[in-house]
């Protein structure tokens, strides 16, 4: 069946190619042709060579609402988290469905990781009971719908890494348990397959740990062992997916004044590794670490960064804890900050975050 009728293939092919990713669940409904065009690996590869592609930074962030008076005190609610979106090209701001019967908003400190059209919400605390959750929730762009996933396994756990390689696989690492025993256990979610498989543990207890994908290799940074409690280690360790295991354990990957509280890291294509540390954007380039540029003072706070393909860097974050959240893009071909507009609605407190590029 023609994809177009009376239409070239190549020429159909490339009106799909075109849509934004806003039309994927219209798509989807027209035909079954169509959805399963869009549905192939090779579409979407196809859409990031052509550069139709459209870059996503996803974030787990509270909904502003009015604090609520009771008798003479005044009582700050829990605060309810959603999923916004991010559009760093154009600065649009979107929300995503609530995730169905989560009426209290995402599980908190829950972690997201992106694979290839599908966002995944891992674990967190239950906002009512504030018991460790090791739920997994996808959620298609494709068709605009949530699903559950198949659960967390290994007992309680929270405050753990977590990275994908963002074509199908998510892997978690470290964290603690409900003792608030850190953990140096690790395992990897098959999202295709809707499967949990046991990877090796790490060399040591990383509790609070950060992570990031790239180079092949999922890299677990910080974190305190148990004894430790909040002593971030400047150590790291990655584990290389096609080898499954993990590699030597990097004794200083973190420079002098890194190691306080991990700092947010992403990846660029070319293999360098930027980071947010105190009020800086720094680059690590041949195992160096170099301060790139100062970070905008309202934004110094960083909770999410990603490194676009364009060079760009993306920083979302505020001037401190409680402030409202800003965004801006940095330029690395010509040294030059960008702020991003942000509506009201969007200025709530970011848990987390991924990067989507679709």
């Amino acid at each position: 069946m023609e994809l177009i009728p009376d239409l070239l293939e190549t020429l159909a092919r490339e009106c799909l190619l075109r849509t934004s990713y806003k039309q994927f669940p219209l798509i989807s409904s027209v035909c079954k042709v169509w959805k399963r065009e869009i549905s192939l690996p090779d579409f979407l590869r196809h859409r990031k060579a052509s550069g139709h592609s459209q870059e996503l930074v996803v974030l787990s962030q509270a909904r502003l609402d009015p604090v609520s008076q009771l008798g003479s005190g005044k009582t700050i609610p829990t605060p309810v988290y959603r999923i916004s979106i991010l559009e760093p090209e154009s600065g649009l701001w979107t929300e995503l469905p609530p995730v169905p019967g989560k009426s209290n908003g995402l599980p908190l400190f829950c972690r997201l990781a992106s694979v290839g059209t599908d966002l995944v919400v891992i674990g967190g605390l239950d906002p009512v009971t504030w018991r460790t959750s090791d739920s997994v929730f996808i959620f298609s762009f494709l068709n605009s719908t949530w699903r559950n996933g198949t659960s967390m396994p290994g007992g309680p756990r929270s405050f753990f890494a977590c990275a994908s390689d963002s074509e199908r696989n998510v892997l978690v690492a470290g964290g603690h348990d409900e003792d608030k025993n850190a953990l140096t256990s690790a395992i990897m979610y098959d999202v295709a397959e809707d499967r949990w498989a046991l990877l090796p543990d790490m060399g040591r207890e990383r509790d609070e740990c950060a992570a990031t994908f790239h180079a092949g290799k999922f890299h677990v940074v910080g974190g305190y062992a148990t004894e430790e409690q909040g002593q971030f280690s400047k150590t790291a360790e990655c584990f290389d997916v096609t080898m499954r295991q993990w590699c030597q354990e990097a004794k200083d990957f973190l420079a002098h004044g890194m190691s306080t509280w991990p700092p947010v890291c992403a990846a660029a294509e070319n293999g360098e590794l930027y980071a947010c540390c105190r009020r800086d954007l720094t680059v690590k380039s041949d195992d160096t670490w170099q301060k790139v540029v100062n970070l905008p003072d309202d934004v110094c706070n960083v909770s999410y960064m990603a490194v676009r393909r364009s060079g760009k860097v993306v920083v979302i974050g505020s001037a401190r804890y409680g402030e409202p959240s800003v965004g801006y893009n940095w330029d690395m071909s010509n040294s030059r900050w960008v702020k991003l507009e942000t509506h009201g609605k969007y200025k709530g407190h970011v848990q987390a975050g991924c990067f989507l590029e679709i």
